[in-house]
């Protein structure tokens, strides 16, 4: 049987959804084929063995975390093992047995934007997703924005800040900022789940929604308002070399909120409808599909990633790569793939597989 060490919560803003993520994939894996290790990590970093229970980190009324119970679960001390550790809240210590594969159901700083990958890297074991470089050119905007331009893909035109730079020039900043026109969306360049985001509507509002994003990230961007649905599909990463799989497309319809913020996606069931499979014609989905591979291949991508999207009147607009997107069962990328074929619990088999076989 193949151990499978599930790596969830960290020390991101979207630490909840990443516990989220766990539920769907403690409650869906193939129990017959995997043994699931659950290593929960907690908002200050420390890597815990938490319960096989999906029901303690599900989305409910009060956001799931995880607890730190006094556990400690290190990692092997070298390259040459896969011996992970397991030490007691009492400090007795004792072996988890070898892990053939990790998962890191990672949202945000600190583990989707490459640091555990790295860590994972240097001890060589086979883990899940994207790879190093991926992960982190994918979690900066402004650095993905800047790829995807010169691969010749259309992506919304921003301006990026500092801290240093809106002190230091301003006055040649916002002549620049004002010519993207309002309203205008300003977020941190380094997280997720629109946490930090603000629609700007009127430039007096602008410091204020600047200030918010700088307590998230010390890059933030400040991006013209496109105009357009909302769709997205979801990768996955051809096996032996084969072009990467994109799914049918999904659409994000929002009702009686200012955009598809934290709260539409994961508190409010009411505020937006996910339509999966899309209404596409053959030629728009087909136009989607090739960019959101050429997309994923620009970024190095491996193993999975959700591509975002503005349709336009005059075509597809990159919003943004997810390198690991939100996984609960009902989320856009498993339901992308399950209208295109792919049950949720053979999607999580077949990343596992990616992840196996994958030579970084």
């Amino acid at each position: 049987m193949i151990r499978v060490a599930l790596l969830f919560g960290g020390r991101s803003s979207e630490h909840s959804i990443s516990c989220a993520t766990a539920a769907g994939v403690l409650s869906a894996i193939d129990r017959d084929r995997f043994e699931v290790v659950p290593i929960g990590i907690t908002r200050t970093g420390a890597w815990t063995l938490q319960p096989d229970d999906p029901g303690l980190f599900s989305l409910r009324a009060e956001l799931p975390e995880v607890v730190d119970n006094g556990t400690r679960v290190r990692p092997p001390e070298a390259a040459d093992s896969r011996a992970f550790t397991l030490v007691a809240a009492d400090g007795a210590v004792s072996e988890l047995g070898d892990i053939d594969v990790v998962f890191p159901i990672l949202h945000g700083r600190f583990g989707e934007d490459g640091t555990v990958q790295g860590q994972l890297e240097l001890l060589e074991l086979p883990y899940v997703g994207n790879g190093v470089l991926a992960s982190s050119l994918a979690m900066d905007k402004h650095m993905t924005k800047t790829v995807l331009v010169s691969a010749g893909i259309e992506v919304a035109p921003w301006v990026p800040l500092t801290p240093a730079r809106w002190a230091g020039q301003r006055e040649a900043l916002e002549p620049r900022i004002r010519e993207l026109g309002l309203p205008v969306f300003v977020k941190p360049s380094r997280a997720g789940s629109s946490v930090g985001v603000t629609k700007v509507a009127d430039w007096d509002q602008l410091d204020a929604a600047v200030e918010r994003a700088f307590a998230e990230d010390t890059t933030v961007l400040v991006e013209a308002a496109i105009v357009g649905r909302e769709v997205e599909c979801a990768v996955l990463e051809g096996r032996d070399g084969a072009e990467p799989r994109v799914s049918v497309a999904g659409e994000i319809v929002v009702t009686g909120r200012e955009f598809y913020d934290f709260e539409a996606k994961y508190l409010d069931p009411d505020a937006a409808q996910l339509i999966c499979p899309a209404s596409l014609d053959e030629a728009q989905l087909r136009e989607m599909q090739r960019v959101a591979a050429h997309a994923f291949e620009a970024i190095g991508g491996a193993g999975l990633a959700r591509v975002d999207f503005f349709l336009t009147q005059d075509g597809f607009v990159v919003n943004e790569i997810n390198t690991m997107p939100g996984f609960t069962p009902i989320s856009m990328f498993p339901s992308c793939w399950q209208a295109s074929g792919l049950s949720y619990p053979e999607l999580i088999t077949e990343l596992i597989e990616l992840g196996l076989a994958a030579r970084r």
